[in-house]
């Protein structure tokens, strides 16, 4: 029996547990992030062959990561993210603009783990909340890498929608303020 690639999460979160404004903003990220921290985004890059991606976030995901100029510190990063195959879920559209990108419009669970059960390695999924809310419904999710930026909001969006059992795995605080923590599900 092959090994299922793991699905993991890579999201940035605040401690009062909101991955984005009410209106989905991302203002309260912290900016100057540190080489611990950028080290720990290269890794899970590295060991990812794939991206999921919400519908809703893909436009300003692509667009942001095509648009990064060679000048830029970000642009080794950005050269992996455009050139890592994409896969964007979504009902409503047939094709998405971008690099690498394909559309599946198939059933959430059966082709997350059609895609887990290819080879290659890890996949891995950077959000929209409501995406990300329904990966973890359905117990989708291997691995949470949990970014917890030193800033409370107030209100907002939020990944969880119910109780959720979690092991933690790890957790490393960083300079910048960003405490990483990771998890994984406990299944019965």
């Amino acid at each position: 029996m092959a090994t299922m690639r793991k699905l993991k999460l890579q999201v940035q979160m605040t401690i009062d547990g909101f991955v984005a404004g009410p209106e989905g903003q991302l203002d309260w990220m912290t900016r100057n992030l540190d080489e611990g921290v950028l080290a720990r985004i290269v890794q899970l890059t590295d060991t990812s062959d794939t991206i999921l991606l919400g519908r809703k976030m893909t436009d300003g995901f692509i667009k942001y990561w095509e648009g990064v100029q060679p000048e830029s510190p970000e642009y080794f990063f950005a050269r992996k993210m455009v050139d890592t195959p994409k896969v964007v879920f979504s009902k409503t559209l047939t094709r998405v603009e971008g690099k690498n990108v394909r559309v599946e419009s198939g059933e959430l669970v059966q082709v997350v783990n059609q895609l887990k059960g290819q080879r290659g390695k890890d996949i891995v999924v950077y959000g929209g909340a409501t995406f990300v809310s329904a990966l973890i419904e359905h117990d989708l999710i291997d691995e949470l890498n949990i970014f917890v930026n030193p800033v409370a909001i107030g209100r907002g969006m939020r990944i969880f929608k119910d109780r959720k059992a979690l092991r933690s795995t790890g957790s490393t605080t960083y300079p910048s303020g960003i405490v990483i923590n990771t998890y994984s599900p406990v299944r019965p």
